[in-house]
């Protein structure tokens, strides 16, 4: 059985979905797929844990569960996590850091210094990847390593996997869709419930759905960064954030939405990439339209030559669901690495 060792970069909502499937399905895994994936170094803002015969990740858990840090652990070290890369021997690196989408960091650091020491790397890191899509790829072709994000522009939802496996003849012609499941809960609301905006988004916020600061989804700068990776990875375009025309849904009144349903359409925040060009912003659709999700899920509809319109559904965001792309990503590496 192939052991392969993981350093965590990252011990957030991602990080902690992270150990907690692993804990789960670890047996599942070894049974299924041959190998055995052992985390050996977890990575935070502060230091590290690092231990090369297995971090004990329950016990990472409990503490975090209780509101404590895990720098109480014996193997925490004053180290910092590009140091920890350097160091401590491993197959691949997970790096499931929040970005700001302005510089990638320190996403970006993290996804460099992991390929340039020869690691393998999965991320979910839409900013960094979004960022630096064209140089990061340059440098694990330079490394000839694996650089996946599949869990960075859709949660749980497979879209890359999709074509990359699936539809392989077709081409892909143009995409839409709901790449933002807070924005979508709230549009939801405001339609199903007859909320304004705000009120939508406290309840949001109180069920976990939108973040304290709901900026970069409110605003479209979530569904933003998620379309320009799509576009590059899927469409082989070259594009950058500051190429997309993203208008939020700020403006969006209850008014505007009870008269939308009443002539039988809704709004909905919709990601486009079509004629090499991206956009994300409010559109109205049809109730019948295929787009018409609600609460919190994402959806994206391929238009191709070959099948036509292809729509997936799925939730894209969660601590536990991204864990579904997370590791599919993990473990065609690991496929790799068996060969």
């Amino acid at each position: 059985m192939k052991t392969v060792k993981i350093l965590l970069l990252g011990f957030g909502v991602i990080g902690r979905g992270f150990a907690k499937v692993l804990l789960e399905k670890s047996e599942y895994i070894k049974k299924k797929h041959d190998v055995e994936l052992r985390v050996v170094g977890i990575g935070e803002h502060n230091g590290c844990l690092v231990d090369e015969k297995g971090i004990d990740l329950k016990a990472a858990l409990e503490l975090r569960e209780k509101g404590k840090w895990i720098d109480s652990l014996p193997q925490w070290k004053k180290m910092s996590a590009k140091d920890m890369i350097k160091s401590i021997p491993a197959d691949l690196a997970v790096e499931v850091v929040p970005s700001d989408i302005k510089t990638g960091e320190p996403g970006v650091g993290l996804l460099e210094a992991a390929l340039s020491k020869g690691l393998h790397v999965v991320s979910s890191d839409k900013c960094a990847i979004a960022n630096k899509f064209s140089d990061l790829m340059v440098l694990a072709r330079k490394q000839n390593k694996w650089l996946l994000f599949e869990a960075s522009a859709g949660g749980g939802m497979p879209l890359m996997n999709l074509v990359r496996e699936c539809i392989q003849a077709d081409e892909i012609r143009s995409m839409e869709g709901i790449l933002n499941g807070t924005t979508n809960y709230i549009l939801t609301k405001m339609s199903r419930g007859g909320m304004d905006l705000e009120t939508a988004l406290r309840e949001a916020q109180e069920l976990g759905y939108a973040e304290a600061d709901p900026t970069y989804d409110v605003e479209g700068i979530d569904a933003a960064a998620k379309a320009v990776i799509l576009a590059n990875d899927i469409m082989g375009m070259s594009k950058k954030f500051s190429d997309v025309k993203v208008t939020g849904i700020r403006g969006i009144t209850k008014e505007a939405v009870q008269l939308a349903k009443k002539n039988g359409y809704v709004i909905k925040l919709i990601a486009e990439i079509k004629d090499n060009k991206l956009s994300v912003g409010p559109k109205i659709i049809p109730e019948n339209h295929p787009l018409n999700i609600e609460s919190n899920l994402n959806a994206v509809m391929f238009k191709t030559d070959i099948g036509k319109d292809i729509v997936i559904i799925g939730r894209g965001a969660g601590g536990r669901e991204t864990q579904s792309a997370i590791f599919s990503d993990v473990l065609r590496i690991c496929k790799d690495l068996q060969s």
